[in-house]
């Protein structure tokens, strides 16, 4: 397949070069220094140069900020029947987007950050596919996630950011409260230090996908429900209730358990 990749980030290197074996791959980025190590690819230096090379498929890495205006630019170079694609960690807008666009497109969302992940083993890591995507996209990235061993689930647009807001926003959200309550810790404890580690490996992400994230419709809702289990452990800590703390703290075995 003839694939052009836009963005080459963290996400856009590691897809150039799962792909670029199989496929025959052109590159874009707005800033050409990124591209000089990619091997077996094409490097473009100019949206121009997209127009011979028709691509069949366009994935589109750039930040969610600038998705729309990525696939915006590269839509009068690239034939009508290319399908479009994005690994967005938000969904908004960008079914409306597709739909207007008159394209078919595949929007997917590997579940793992560029800082943290182990890119060459990746079989504890999830990745979701947009369920209204077309049939051809949908089965080239189950067969790549699949290579790659990635478990994957398939989800509607607002599915999948219901389920962004419960699985990254929530924990993001608490390691950022536990950030900003930090002290110099002279002998700090083994799980102090366990979430410290976590801590710092969230804040090493890019501000823009930690915003992105942070900024989804769905989000607002799990912090009002993190801050009605704070207010209520709170309350139970200021009247020093052992009976009443017992019942939470099963609850919460409950909650976690396998």
């Amino acid at each position: 397949m003839r694939i052009l990749i836009l963005g080459t980030g963290k996400m856009g290197a590691w897809l150039t070069e799962e792909l670029c074996w199989d496929h025959d791959v052109w590159v874009y980025d707005t800033d050409p220094k990124k591209m000089k190590y990619f091997m077996h690819v094409y490097r473009l230096l100019s949206l121009e140069e997209i127009d011979a090379v028709r691509p069949e498929l366009v994935i589109n890495c750039v930040s969610l900020s600038n998705t729309v205006p990525a696939f915006d630019a590269v839509l009068p170079h690239i034939p009508a029947d290319s399908i479009l694609s994005d690994i967005a960690s938000v969904k908004t807008n960008l079914f409306h987007y597709y739909k207007n666009s008159g394209h078919p497109f595949v929007s997917t969302h590997p579940m793992f950050g560029p800082t943290n992940a182990n890119f060459r083993d990746l079989h504890d890591e999830n990745a979701i596919i947009i369920s209204e995507s077309c049939e051809k996209g949908k089965e080239f990235f189950r067969a790549l996630y699949k290579s790659v061993n990635l478990k994957l689930f398939e989800y509607s647009f607002e599915e999948h950011d219901k389920v962004v807001a419960y699985s990254l926003a929530t924990p993001f959200a608490s390691s950022m409260v536990f950030a900003a309550c930090m002290k110099k810790q002279e002998a700090p404890g083994t799980n102090f230090k366990k979430h410290m580690d976590i801590a710092k490996g969230l804040l090493a992400e890019d501000d823009c996908l930690l915003t992105e994230i942070m900024f989804n419709d769905y989000t607002i809702r799990q912090l009002e429900i993190i801050s009605s289990k704070l207010s209520y452990l709170t309350h139970i800590i200021r009247q020093k209730d052992y009976e009443e703390m017992t019942k939470f703290l099963n609850a919460l075995r409950k909650n976690i358990a396998d």
